[in-house]
């Protein structure tokens, strides 16, 4: 059952249609919303009046926040392995001195 789901995204005064999976709807209104908030904040709080430069300072902020998540995530990963390897270490010792 491939049904397809026909929808209309409005973002930076633009209607965009899409065909979509259903399960996939959510997730783009979501994101569709999030989106225009924030380039509400950038008309607002900055002096660009070009929605352009307001989407393309959207998506950079929207891919710096992934590019931080694989830094953090990658960093978390390497400081769970370090652990343990010591832990790995103590019970080593522990078993070798038995």
């Amino acid at each position: 059952m491939d049904e397809k789901l026909k929808i209309k995204l409005s973002i930076a005064d633009r209607v965009y249609p899409l065909t979509i999976d259903p399960r996939q709807e959510e997730g783009l209104r979501k994101a569709a919303k999030n989106i225009e908030n924030l380039a509400k904040k950038f008309e607002q709080n900055y002096a660009v009046r070009d929605k352009q430069d307001v989407l393309a300072m959207c998506a950079l902020q929207f891919a710096s926040k992934i590019e931080q998540s694989g830094i953090n995530e990658s960093e978390n990963i390497n400081a769970a392995s370090e652990r343990l390897k010591a832990l790995e270490n103590k019970l080593e010792n522990i078993l070798n001195t038995e």
